[in-house]
Order: C-alpha cells, then sequence, then structure tokens
C-alpha cells in the first residue's frame, strides 16, 4: 500500500490504522478518507488479522472532523459534491469489514471525527478526550454522520448535540453510552489493544457472521429481523468453529478455532 496519511502496522493478529496529521488534528481530507478505505480493505483481506484498533497519532485528537479547506479550492459545487462519497465509502467499508474495530480515542473527537469514532464497534477513550458535533457552530449540520448518531443516542441527546455543538466529555459519552471505557491518556493505546487481543481468541468466522448479522438486522421490521436472525443461527452452528466451540465447552478446555 501506497499510504500517505495513514500508518499501518500488524502485530499479533492486530492490525492498527492511525490517522497521522497530528499537526491538523487528523482531518478526515480527502486523501485521508482514500487511505482509512485502503488500509480497512488490507486488514479486511488478511486472514492474519483479526481485530483491527483504529486511533489518531498524538496526544490531542483522535480526529477532528472534514477538512473544510481540502474539499475547497477550484472544485466545482458538482465536484465537491461527489467528492463527499468518501465519507458513505468509507463507513460503508466500515459496517462491511467484517471483523471487529476498536476505536482507541486518544483526544479530541469531533464533527467527522465523533462520527468516524462511533462507527467503531467498541471504544476506549482517555480521559481527556471530547466528543461533539460543532457544524452548527459554523453554519453546517452533520448530515453525513447522523445515520451513525441516531442509531446509537435517544433523539433527545441526538437533537441536544447537533443543535447547541456543544462537547461533552469522556466521562459524560460513558454515562450516555458512547463509549465502552474511559482511561488515562497515557494507558489508552495499551488498553485498547488489551482489549483487541482479547477478541484474536476467538472465531473470526463466528464473528463475522454476528457482525454482519447486527448491521443486516438493523431498520428491519420485527418478524423479518426474528427471520434472518433465525437462518443466521443455522448458518453459525453449520461451522466447524461452532462444533469446536461446545466440544471445548463440554471437555473443559479452551477451544481451538480454526475459522472455518
Amino acid at each position: 500500500m501506497n499510504l500517505t496519511h495513514v500508518l499501518y502496522e500488524v502485530r499479533d493478529r492486530v492490525a492498527t490504522v492511525t490517522l497521522n496529521q497530528p499537526e491538523k488534528r487528523n482531518p478526515l481530507s480527502d486523501a485521508m478518507l482514500r487511505d482509512i478505505i485502503a488500509a480497512l480493505d488490507e486488514a479486511k483481506r488478511d486472514d492474519e488479522v483479526r481485530v483491527i484498533v483504529l486511533t489518531g497519532a498524538g496526544d490531542k485528537a483522535f480526529c477532528a472532523g472534514a477538512d473544510l479547506s481540502g474539499f475547497g479550492g477550484d472544485l466545482t459545487q458538482v465536484q465537491k459534491h461527489l467528492a463527499r462519497s468518501g465519507f458513505v465509502d468509507m463507513f460503508l467499508a466500515i459496517e462491511k469489514l467484517g471483523k471487529p474495530l476498536i476505536g482507541c480515542v486518544n483526544g479530541h473527537a469531533l464533527a467527522g471525527g465523533f462520527g468516524l469514532a462511533l462507527a467503531c464497534d467498541m471504544i476506549v477513550a482517555a480521559d481527556t478526550a471530547t466528543f461533539g458535533t460543532p457544524e452548527i457552530n459554523v453554519g453546517l449540520w452533520p448530515m453525513m454522520i447522523m445515520a451513525i448518531i441516531n442509531r446509537q443516542l435517544a433523539p433527545k441527546r441526538c437533537m441536544e448535540l447537533f443543535m447547541s455543538g456543544k462537547r461533552i466529555s469522556a466521562d459524560q459519552a460513558l454515562e450516555w453510552g458512547l463509549v465502552n471505557s474511559v482511561v488515562p491518556l497515557a494507558d489508552v493505546r495499551v488498553e485498547a489493544r488489551k482489549l483487541a487481543r482479547s477478541l484474536t481468541v476467538k472465531s473470526p468466522l463466528i464473528m463475522k457472521l454476528g457482525r454482519d448479522a447486527f448491521f443486516a438486522v438493523d431498520g428491519l421490521g420485527y418478524e423479518q429481523a426474528l427471520r434472518h436472525l433465525q437462518s443466521q443461527l443455522t448458518l453459525v452452528t453449520l461451522t466447524e468453529d461452532s462444533v469446536e466451540g461446545i466440544t471445548a465447552f463440554l471437555e473443559k478446555r479452551e477451544p481451538d478455532f480454526k475459522g472455518r
């Protein structure tokens, strides 16, 4: 891969994707979006990778959102509209990743950066991190990330953030159920990696089937969701890993999952 805005590293079955423009607070420029998608695609295709950690370089910002200057310049309004499809492509790439994505929020996660963090399956946040949608303060609205935020917050909380543009602390994000844990900044990467490593021992195939089903039933009617989940449960029980997991449980030993 020829990545210019993102660092990519694989170690112990964990791929770490790092947004690497700390001097600009790791903004989601067109180039950054392309690099994130490329890195996630590499992690998806690599059978040795079982979990991905997404973080930002530095200790100030995870991601401050879209690079407003980067989408301007000499582009026409139509070209700007088409360029924004990069956000759609990124969020869809995350949904179709098929592997756990852990957000390691090392600093401020604002606007599109807030949406990027919430698109992760689980989040470990530094106690110095803040979250919010400040778009209203510059005459914008968080259009592209509402599809994610609306899934995870009660409507009144959503509108509180959208209309006020205020930031909430990591502790408040934890209270609202937006992050899984809050740790000191010095420990955030260690704790995120520890969480990631704990997931690498699970069946990668069952993890994919379960994660895919989680997204597939979103928005379905009650009966449709149940019917789909019934079919997916049958599929899960037909895998070798399911047989191995149940056998290991009965034999009181650790399972040896093969991803089959």
